[in-house]
């Protein structure tokens, strides 16, 4: 913004003009929406050196800013914002929180504190920590919730790319969960939603989070220790993702703490698609988010690139990849990788980091990635038809 002072008076007085430096253009980013416990914003992992432009936040429905306390512990910090924030929120607002990446909400009345992930919790500030440990750039628009009302928070906000659970049925037992609502995300608004098998080795195919065809159904593997399996993760799921991770804690300022499970491998995958969006974006010039009708239902919406929901979808699992059974290690406690129908065990295969650069160059048009061997494709087609008869397409 182009701002001038004017000193003298009015009339023929010469005027002193000082101009002041516009200001940087936002650029290209990505809107990513935690659906969990609540989220720590007191956390130095969610810091942003920088005030969120307006246009964004009315894009997002903001109601309400809370200007957090920036001295003390946790608790000090969170006794001297009762009155000026966490008293306050209601269930219809939604909060900016100026100083961090974080814009949330609360859709249900029954919680302790809004939005703010309570002292019991403490697993949605790891989740989210997972999607910005693969895009530190992320903006976060997270929603305190399990229900139906917390995915449509975030299916009904036009700037939201891509929506993560990381809850639901334990055994994957065969009972509704939340598939009403991310088949509204998904099918209707475009856009993209990663959902965490279960930490059995129960099929991921009936799982209400991981199950449906139009979601993302996540399992676990052990990268960095012997890349196979984890044997306590939903099996026959789409992908298989980072199982152990290092993320922030959700009763102090700056600790981490080492944790495992499907619900940090899930957000660690929509970071790693989130990535993908902002570096396309970047490429096409395309400087706004979400896949609304005003984008043409497009992700990447530009004059010379576009991407759907489905590309997204499709680049990623050509992506993927089978880790060696020579690397089982059998004092890990894994599971190693069959060379016979591995996607009955990881899906599509494995995904981190190393899948952005051939998913980008994919998508951009720079570099095909190769088909996927027949009995993949045909193992997988198999899946997807499976998942279709039991929820529907």
């Amino acid at each position: 913004m182009l701002g001038s002072t004017l000193s003298g008076c009015f009339g023929n007085e010469e005027k002193e003009v000082e101009e002041i430096e516009a200001e940087p253009e936002f650029g290209a980013y990505s809107v990513v929406a935690p659906i969990d416990t609540g989220i720590n914003v007191y956390h130095d992992r969610f810091t942003l050196n920088e005030t969120l432009p307006d246009w964004l936040l009315e894009g997002l429905g903001v109601t309400m800013w809370c200007n957090l306390t920036q001295n003390g512990t946790w608790q000090e910090r969170y006794e001297a914002d009762l009155s000026s924030c966490w008293d306050v929120i209601t269930s219809s607002d939604i909060v900016y929180f100026p100083g961090t990446r974080i814009i949330g909400t609360t859709p249900d009345d029954d919680t302790d504190i809004p939005i703010l992930d309570d002292p019991a919790d403490g697993h949605g500030t790891a989740v989210t920590g997972a999607v910005l440990d693969a895009n530190p750039n992320a903006i976060i628009f997270f929603v305190e919730g399990f229900s139906d009302a917390a995915v449509l928070a975030a299916a009904n906000q036009p700037l939201v790319d891509v929506i993560t659970t990381s809850f639901g049925p334990i055994g994957s037992v065969p009972v509704p969960g939340i598939e009403d609502a991310t088949r509204v995300a998904v099918v209707e608004k475009n856009k993209v939603h990663t959902g965490a098998s279960d930490n059995t080795p129960s099929p991921a195919i009936q799982d209400s989070t991981a199950g449906p065809p139009w979601s993302i159904g996540i399992s676990g593997y052990a990268e960095e220790d012997d890349d196979q399996k984890e044997t306590m993760s939903g099996s026959y799921p789409d992908i298989a993702a980072d199982w152990t991770q290092v993320l922030p804690n959700h009763d102090d300022t700056n600790g981490y703490h080492e944790t495992s499970g499907t619900s940090f491998a899930t957000p660690r995958t929509a970071g790693i698609l989130s990535l993908v969006l902002t570096q396309l974006r970047e490429l096409g010039s395309d400087m706004g988010s979400g896949a609304s009708e005003n984008r043409n239902g497009m992700l990447v919406n530009s004059t010379n690139l576009s991407v759907s929901n489905s590309l997204l979808r499709d680049a990623l699992n050509l992506s993927a990849w089978y880790p060696s059974f020579s690397t089982w290690d059998p004092t890990s406690g894994t599971m190693p990788i069959s060379p016979v129908a591995p996607c009955s065990q990881v899906g599509w295969g494995v995904v981190n980091m190393s899948n952005v650069e051939p998913i980008y160059n994919h998508l951009a048009g720079f570099e095909s990635m190769p088909s996927r061997p027949a009995d993949v494709v045909a193992c997988m087609e198999a899946n997807q038809a499976i998942r279709e008869a039991y929820w529907g397409d």
